[in-house]
């Protein structure tokens, strides 16, 4: 951490203690139901002989590229690279330029995948394994083994990589879990509609389950339909991982959805009306994840209820003139936030935006997210997105809004936003569009808003 004045710590406590290893799976016993895949359960003794027998076939490389697109395979690459001593990349993108770019910066690096190999040494993930029914034990990972790579997601420049040692993701997970109340909900099933190779994915889709005995639905539900079905055909209590564009959708289908008993949301900001619309779908509670690649997961706040955030045991935050900080087990080393932070008290805060989301406008600043709330509260909006777009080609930055509003005329948005923001901040140009060209996470990358602002305009 940069040198400076330390404003306020709050809790450090550690979870976990000692040197030992630490489990990939803490189920009871190896009759205990890891996961279910297209239905069928599988078992703790089946998950560790597959990674055992997946892991005898690995190639000999330091680096590996988790490409599987099966999340039970997915899972099973991990800890089977965990196994060999392999660390796993995880980059922001597969798009080829991506993996051309983290080949060049790790020589020693292949792809496992279960599809199309990409341009770079690959191996297939086996459709059986002869040797699957042989015992194998499912071993301890030291706790200061590397484990992954995370990347950030290079919206201001090259992607910088946040190493985390298996220690590191197991403090984590166990601190998420407590917070959320995970040993009430004992023999549950994790339900994600996020990818796995996001970190989001991992800990809350994979980790979580694995690190407290709950089992995993493999499958990836993206639409309401989907979403419905997996909750309908599983018993006992049903955790959702979803995202705020996922309860957008969710909560606007005819006749509500199943129960559930937790939701977890995260990777975009989460409106307290969609939140409290999300518990009266569902009814259930919602937990909101704050957290960032750099940190990873921090701390949580039930969005319907509270606007302070709390921190994880085992999470640390302190201030100076640089910014906010977040230290602790369940962090790697120290880790600056991005965001603009508000310390209220012994493990709490207040969240105000991301640090690179503040505008200045005419000596006048407010944050792009503040703006987004005030376009999305309109009635009749579906969607819509502030950001610093260029005029004409020339890079010279301006405010733009795409806005999803087929019943809305251009006059009747801006005057709605005349009377809930300063006119300094109305968008030139406001741009009407069909969708936002949102990822699998629901963000917006900068790129694609752009290149969708200049056809519409060029149109």
């Amino acid at each position: 951490m940069p040198r400076g004045r330390t404003d306020y710590i709050v809790n450090c406590a550690s979870p976990l203690a000692g040197n030992a290893g630490y489990a990939i799976a803490r189920h009871a016993d190896d009759n205990a139901i890891v996961a279910v895949r297209a239905g069928r359960p599988i078992r703790r003794a089946e998950l560790r002989r597959d990674i055992a027998a997946l892991a005898s076939r690995l190639p000999a490389h330091r680096y590996i590229l988790n490409l599987c697109t099966d999340r039970y395979r997915f899972m099973v690459g991990v800890a089977a690279a965990l196994r060999r001593q392999q660390i796993s990349l995880m980059p922001p993108s597969t798009a080829p330029g991506v993996l051309r770019a983290l080949a060049e910066d790790y020589p020693d690096l292949y792809a496992l995948t279960d599809t199309t190999p990409p341009p770079l040494t690959s191996f297939i993930y086996p459709g059986t394994f002869d040797d699957a029914g042989a015992a194998a034990e499912m071993e301890d990972v030291p706790r200061d083994q590397p484990a992954l790579i995370l990347f950030t997601s290079g919206s201001t420049g090259k992607p910088k990589p946040v190493p985390k040692t298996w220690s590191t993701l197991v403090h984590s997970a166990r601190a998420a879990g407590d917070r959320l109340g995970l040993s009430r909900l004992r023999g549950g099933t994790v339900i994600a509609t996020v990818p796995h190779q996001h970190s989001y994915g991992l800990e809350s889709a994979i980790l979580l389950g694995l690190q407290h005995g709950l089992t995993i639905d493999t499958g990836w539900p993206l639409y309401p339909a989907d979403i419905r079905a997996a909750l309908e055909r599983t018993a006992g209590p049903r955790i959702l991982v979803t995202t705020p564009v996922h309860l957008r959708a969710l909560v606007a289908e005819p006749g509500g959805m199943p129960r559930a008993d937790l939701i977890l949301s995260a990777t975009a900001p989460l409106p307290v009306s969609l939140a409290a619309q999300a518990e009266a779908c569902f009814g259930a509670p919602l937990i909101e994840i704050y957290g960032c690649t750099e940190a990873g997961q921090v701390a949580t706040r039930r969005t319907a209820q509270e606007t302070q955030w709390q921190c994880f045991d085992g999470v640390a935050l302190s201030q100076n003139e640089h910014g906010t900080w977040a230290s602790g087990a369940a962090v790697e080393g120290v880790a600056p936030l991005q965001d603009v932070i508000e310390l209220t008290g012994p493990g709490l805060f207040l969240l105000g935006g991301r640090s690179a989301d503040l505008i200045d406008i005419a000596g006048k600043r407010t944050s792009l997210t503040h703006l987004n709330h005030q376009l999305q509260s309109i009635p009749g909006v579906e969607d819509g997105v502030f950001f610093m777009g260029e005029a004409n080609g020339s890079h010279v930055s301006r405010l733009t809004a795409l806005v999803v509003a087929p019943a809305l005329r251009p006059e009747t948005i801006l005057q709605a936003l005349r009377e809930r923001i300063d006119p300094a901040f109305l968008p030139r140009p406001l741009i009407f569009t069909d969708a936002l060209p949102r990822n699998e996470l629901g963000k917006l990358p900068r790129e694609a808003l752009l290149r969708l602002a200049g056809r519409a305009q060029d149109a």
